[in-house]
């Protein structure tokens, strides 16, 4: 994959330096800021700071036709937008090591990049893998002799897990108080690239940071009244950040960035008795998901008769959502609901 992007990059500032001057001469004349940016979450914001003024800019979303952050390889054609926009917004994790390469061969030396993890700084956590989730280590060979391992070798595994798992975990978005810190960062930025508009920016960053205060104020007072102060998840995990914010724990099947896609009897098992412990009601997946290993969760429950929900990490948002009215904030909304629900 490596060498395929390499060859892309040479591709691309080949095309680059073939049409550079007709790109710049159309941008003069267009008078328009470009801005691109990797996910979903990113541009939305970036639309709601602009306003009225999104006319004024040329704004592009990388990753609009469903393929998520972890498996995203860039075309020539985005590395040639990325080279030649005023403004890169991206993430930053390890799904992001192809971003240094393109920027180093950006033909606008003045662009401004934010970086999320980054201006987030050590609010951004590390990955981790707790009990009975399932890493990317672990295999499925010798299963059958997996009833034979003692609770002390089990804790033992996790821990040998959290020490090999350092990765940052990249879905700091779908955590309101990071939001908040985000946008602002993204309005400063505009104010400073189109100065004529710095006011309108100013108070369009206001406004959505005052929606996300509302929106947070209504994610605890939901979490006041929860029963239930533990969710498990049949999926990855990718809501560690919201579910830190709110103080509630979770067991899941496998981390955010995990790339299994089978889970092993060990991790079925575990999370089987952990829904007939707490008495849950209702197993979370995320957007995508053939709920599969939710039944087979379920199914091996005493009572089997969980309801599955869905929350959405906004990580498969295509092009054709936004244009049927996709927001975060709707989004955020609605995961509200389901979380309602799962600590009813």
């Amino acid at each position: 994959m490596k060498k395929i992007l390499c060859a892309l990059l040479v591709l691309a500032m080949s095309l680059s330096c073939f049409f550079g001057c007709g790109t710049n001469k159309e941008k003069k004349e267009e008078g328009k800021i470009k801005i691109v940016t990797t996910i979903f979450p990113e541009y939305d914001w970036v639309m709601n700071v602009l306003g009225d003024k999104k006319d004024n800019a040329d704004v592009t979303l990388l990753l609009d036709n469903g393929v998520d952050l972890h498996s995203y390889q860039p075309t020539a054609d985005d590395i040639l937008k990325i080279s030649n926009c005023d403004l890169f917004i991206y993430v930053g994790g390890e799904s992001d090591d192809w971003v240094q390469d393109v920027l180093k061969k950006a033909d606008n030396k003045n662009m401004k990049v934010i970086n999320l993890l980054d201006v987030l700084g050590d609010k951004a956590k590390e990955e981790e893998v707790i009990e009975g989730m399932q890493s990317d280590h672990e295999h499925e060979e010798g299963e059958e002799h997996e009833h034979d391992k003692d609770n002390e070798k089990e804790k033992a595994q996790v821990e040998n897990n959290k020490e090999e798992e350092k990765e940052i975990d990249e879905h700091v978005w779908l955590s309101l108080n990071n939001a908040k810190v985000l946008v602002n960062k993204i309005g400063s930025t505009l104010m400073e690239i189109d100065k004529s508009n710095k006011d309108t920016f100013k108070k369009n960053t206001q406004d959505y940071i005052k929606k996300l205060d509302k929106l947070n104020e209504k994610y605890k007072e939901t979490i006041k009244k929860a029963n239930k102060k533990t969710l498990i998840f049949a999926d990855r995990f990718p809501f560690r950040y919201m579910l830190d914010d709110y103080g509630l724990n979770y067991y899941a099947a496998f981390a955010g960035c995990s790339a299994e896609t089978e889970a092993s009897f060990k991790t079925v098992s575990f999370l089987s008795k952990k829904v007939d412990e707490l008495s849950i009601n209702y197993l979370i997946t995320i957007e995508g998901s053939d709920k599969k290993l939710a039944k087979t969760i379920i199914s091996n429950t005493k009572s089997k008769n969980q309801k599955v929900l869905t929350m959405d990490s906004m990580q498969s948002t295509t092009s054709k959502d936004i244009k049927e009215g996709k927001s975060y904030l709707d989004t955020m909304e609605k995961n509200l609901k389901v979380m309602e629900k799962a600590v009813k």
